[in-house]
């Protein structure tokens, strides 16, 4: 029987090819992202008035942006979670670590799913090309792929956030359509 460590190492693996191959064979010479001077000075300033709207600019595709960060999150979800599957199945910790390691597992499942509940229900409600959230620790952030986002929309997203994960810090971006 194969090990979990040996599958999750050989999927890194493959994923590093596969990564590594599409970086040498893009078009725009391994330029991934970047943000211009204009926009940089312009994003800067909102976040000085404290505004929840930016714009992320990118050379890469957005479909396969939006691909490329969710399986990160996951891959790094899926280890998080294997990690603590250790800790429950090893006899070498204490009840108390076992459990709490139990709750760990179930919180991140169910931010995975409010993550993807919620990309369901604003991309129904508001017609978005794609929509992506990431949970990182007390902010949701929240970007939508479109040419450009209204207070109203914005609002209307920030709504959604808090319904779904309750008051948290919320960051809502847009990434227009290339």
């Amino acid at each position: 029987m194969v090990k979990k460590q040996t599958v999750w190492l050989l999927t890194m693996l493959s994923l590093l090819i596969v990564l590594s191959v599409y970086y040498m064979t893009s078009p725009d010479n391994g330029e991934m992202a970047f943000i211009q001077d204009e926009e940089w000075q312009d994003i800067e300033s909102a976040e000085e008035e404290g505004a929840a709207e930016d714009v992320v600019s990118s050379e890469m595709p957005t479909d396969e942006l939006f691909a490329s960060i969710r399986l990160e999150m996951q891959n790094e979800r899926d280890q998080k979670s294997e990690q603590l599957s250790e800790i429950v199945a090893s006899s070498d910790y204490s009840a108390e670590e076992k459990n709490d390691a139990m709750e760990e597992m179930e919180t991140l499942q169910e931010t995975s799913s409010k993550e993807s509940i919620l990309e369901n229900t604003i991309r129904a409600s508001i017609p978005y090309d794609d929509v992506l959230v990431r949970s990182e620790g007390d902010v949701i952030q929240v970007t939508v792929q479109a040419e450009e986002l209204t207070k109203a929309e914005t609002r209307e997203i920030m709504q959604m956030v808090s319904d779904e994960f309750g008051q948290k810090r919320v960051e809502v971006k847009f990434q227009p359509t290339s």
